[in-house]
C-alpha cells in the first residue's frame, strides 16, 4: 500500500458495525477477523492476510447473490449493509497488493458497488471520510492528464412570468403557512445563493478532478416512457465529454441518481435547506431528506408525472421550463395503466393532444420558468414536467 494512503484509518471498529452484524452469524465471523486484521496496519509489522481477503470477498459475493435474488426491495437492509463493509475492506486488502493503475480502477469500481447495489447511508461515523481519502488518492494517482471540460456559461436572469406564486427568500414560517401546509407549489427566490456549488459546478472540470473516475447510472433516450429508452453504467468522466463538448451524441441523463452518497465532497457544496426540515404534524420521526441530483445538456426531459413526497427542486446552473397540474386534476391526465407507471401521464405536457386525451382539457397547467439560484417548491402528488432549456444541474429534496 502506499505510503501516503493510510487508508485503514478510515475503516470501522469492529464495535461500530456489530449492531448490524448480530443477526448474521458469518458475517459477524468474518468481519470481526478483518477489523482485528486491519488495526494491526498501524503496526510496521503487518502482514496482507490472503485467508482474511478471501474471506471478505466471498461475503461480498454471497450478499449480492442475496441482493439479486427476488424483489430488491425485499432484500433487508443489513444485508446491503453487509455487502457495503465487506466490499469496504476487499479495497483494503486490494491496495495492499499494490496501487498500480488497473488495481486503483479495480478499487474504484468496487467502491461504486458498495454504494450503488449496498447502503453506505448511516453505515459507520468514518465511511464518508473513507470514501473521500480512497478518491481522493485514486484521482491524483491516475488523473496525470488535466482534463479540457467546458466551464458553463451563467445565463442572463429572464423576467418571465410565473403562474405559482413567487417568494422571495421565505422564512421558514412564511413557507409553511403560504406552501407547505396548504400544499400548493411556489417558486422560491435567493435561497440558495450561499451555496458554494452555484459557482464551483459550472466548471466542470471540478466535477471531473473530484468523480470523474466513478460509476454512475445514465438514462439514454427522449424519456423513460420511450420504447428507445434504456439505462448504461458509465463513467462520469466519459458522460462529462459526451454531453458537453459535442453537441451529435444521443441525449443522456444523469437523472434521479444518488450522487452526494457516492460523491461526499460534492455534498459538501450543497446545504440541506431549513424548509425540509418541516412535517406533517401527525409524523413523529424525525425527517428524513432524499438527495437526487440531475446533470444533463439541453432538452433532456422528464415526463408529467407526480411523486409522494415533498420536493424542493433547486436549480444550480441553467434553466429549466416546468409545467404543473394539481392533484385533483388527475382523472384528466390519462395515467398509464402500468403498475411501474402509474404515477406517470401519457400526456405530452408540452404538446397537449385534445383528439388522443380530451379530458386533458378540462386540465389546468401551471408553466414556470427555474433558473439559476432558484427553487421550486412541488407539494406530494401535484404533477410536473420538466424539459432543460440549456445544459443543466439541479438538486432535489424529498421528504415526508
Amino acid at each position: 500500500m502506499a505510503d501516503n494512503l493510510e487508508i485503514y484509518k478510515y475503516l470501522p471498529k469492529y464495535k461500530e458495525i456489530e449492531n448490524i452484524l448480530e443477526n448474521e452469524a458469518e458475517a459477524n465471523y468474518i468481519l470481526r477477523l478483518a477489523t482485528a486484521n486491519v488495526e494491526k496496519a498501524n503496526s510496521k509489522v503487518y502482514e496482507y492476510n490472503e485467508e482474511v481477503y478471501y474471506l471478505v470477498s466471498s461475503l461480498a459475493d454471497k450478499c449480492w447473490e442475496r441482493i439479486h435474488t427476488g424483489h430488491f426491495s425485499a432484500v433487508p437492509l443489513e444485508v446491503r449493509k453487509i455487502y457495503a463493509l465487506s466490499n469496504y475492506f476487499k479495497i483494503f486488502y486490494l491496495l495492499c497488493e499494490g496501487v498500480a493503475k488497473q488495481q486503483l480502477i479495480r478499487c474504484s469500481e468496487v467502491l461504486d458497488e458498495a454504494i450503488l447495489i449496498g447502503c453506505t447511508q448511516e453505515l459507520y461515523e468514518g465511511s464518508d471520510e473513507f470514501q473521500t481519502q480512497l478518491t481522493s488518492y485514486i484521482n491524483k494517482a491516475l488523473d496525470s492528464a488535466q482534463s479540457q471540460l467546458p466551464i458553463i456559461e451563467e445565463l442572463k436572469r429572464q423576467q418571465v412570468k410565473s403562474d405559482i406564486p413567487v417568494l422571495d427568500c421565505p422564512s421558514i414560517e412564511d413557507f409553511r403557512g403560504k406552501c407547505f401546509t396548504s400544499e400548493h407549489p411556489a417558486l422560491l427566490l435567493n435561497t440558495i445563493k450561499h451555496w458554494p456549488a452555484l459557482q464551483k459546478w459550472r466548471d466542470l472540470n471540478y466535477i471531473h478532478k473530484l468523480a470523474g473516475n466513478r460509476t454512475v447510472p445514465i438514462e439514454i433516450g427522449a424519456n423513460y416512457t420511450t420504447e428507445e429508452w434504456s439505462q448504461q453504467l458509465v463513467k462520469i468522466r466519459d458522460f462529462l465529454q459526451r454531453q458537453f463538448t459535442s453537441y451529435d451524441n444521443e441525449i443522456e441523463y444523469l437523472a434521479q441518481h444518488e450522487l452526494f452518497d457516492q460523491i461526499p465532497a460534492l455534498k459538501a457544496d450543497i446545504r440541506i435547506p431549513d424548509y425540509c426540515t418541516l412535517r406533517a404534524s401527525d409524523c413523529e420521526n424525525s425527517t428524513h431528506v432524499s438527495i437526487k441530483a440531475w446533470l444533463g445538456p439541453k432538452n433532456t426531459i422528464s415526463p408529467l408525472h407526480y411523486d409522494p413526497e415533498h420536493n424542493l427542486l433547486c436549480q444550480v446552473f441553467g434553466r429549466k421550463h416546468i409545467i404543473l397540474a394539481a392533484p385533483a386534476d388527475t382523472a384528466n391526465l390519462y395515467a398509464h395503466d402500468s403498475e411501474m407507471l402509474c404515477n406517470t401521464s401519457q400526456l405530452d405536457a408540452a404538446q397537449l393532444d385534445f383528439e388522443r386525451f380530451p379530458l386533458a382539457a378540462k386540465a389546468t397547467f401551471y408553466n414556470v420558468t427555474l433558473q439559476a439560484s432558484d427553487c421550486l417548491y412541488i407539494p406530494p402528488k401535484w404533477w410536473h414536467y420538466v424539459r432543460a432549456e440549456s445544459e443543466s444541474f439541479s438538486v432535489s429534496f424529498w421528504w415526508s
